[in-house]
């Protein structure tokens, strides 16, 4: 690629410190300060108490940690609304609050996210063109096509792709045009660029996975690439803006 650095913006970050690993104090200046070292313009966050405690309580939180903060876009946790936690209103409450995507934990939670109790707030975030971010880990790939293929106007991205996943990777998105790839584990030797070459650079978004991962490290295999200029454009930030609605200026 040309010696002009594209817009990176993180699709897999978190803010909050993690309970039970040594990755810092999880606050925005720190966040913003990784992102400054290694070249990242924007950043969209979600919140490590609405993942690994309250999701309730963490969608709160989320939005005075980024309150301030334009680089830092949040992305709130869903639940099902079995047990009243987040409410019947989740997306349009999410919309209200400017968030901009929803992620989800269903191994973490507990459902099944192709399941009956999680489909209303599916079919809502549909209605409101919030994407769903769960990693592959959370949901596996057969899970991850039934729920595309039930909501096919959710755009669903897929994070926590490893280097061992490129034939499971290759036939959802054969077969599910709005699912999408995260790239903040996807280290398989010029895998991406295969990938590219099959389905283009509109279905794979930059992401880190930070703080519990090293942003340099997906920095680093994307502008590394051998992906074009207008490839590497597109995957470090065009995809993502296009799925939030968001323009983010260079850092």
């Amino acid at each position: 690629m040309s010696e002009d650095l594209p817009v990176l913006i993180d699709a897999d970050a978190m803010l909050g410190r993690h309970p039970r690993r040594d990755v810092g104090g999880g606050t925005a200046a720190e966040l913003l300060a990784a992102m400054d070292r290694v070249g990242i313009s924007g950043a969209l966050v979600a919140n490590m108490t609405a993942w690994l405690h309250d999701p309730a309580r963490g969608n709160r939180e989320l939005l005075g940690l980024v309150a301030g903060e334009p680089r830092l876009s949040a992305c709130w946790v869903l639940l099902p609304d079995t047990c009243g936690e987040i409410g019947a209103g989740f997306a349009e409450a999410a919309v209200a609050a400017g968030v901009r995507a929803v992620r989800a934990f269903p191994a973490d939670h507990g459902y099944d996210l192709a399941g009956p109790d999680v489909a209303p707030v599916l079919d809502a975030l549909s209605s409101v063109r919030l994407p769903l971010l769960v990693d592959a880990g959370q949901a596996g790939w057969p899970v991850t096509e039934a729920v595309a293929r039930a909501h096919p106007r959710l755009r669903v991205v897929v994070g926590g792709a490893g280097y061992r996943m490129l034939r499971q990777i290759a036939g959802v998105l054969d077969r599910a045009p709005n699912v999408y790839v995260g790239l903040a584990d996807l280290s398989s030797h010029r895998g991406l660029e295969w990938l590219v070459e099959r389905f283009g650079a509109g279905r794979f978004l930059f992401g880190t996975g930070t703080p519990y991962r090293d942003p340099a490290e997906a920095v680093t295999r994307l502008l590394w690439s051998e992906l074009d200029d207008a490839q590497v454009a597109a995957i470090g930030g065009g995809n993502l803006r296009r799925l939030i609605g968001q323009e983010v200026r260079a850092a």
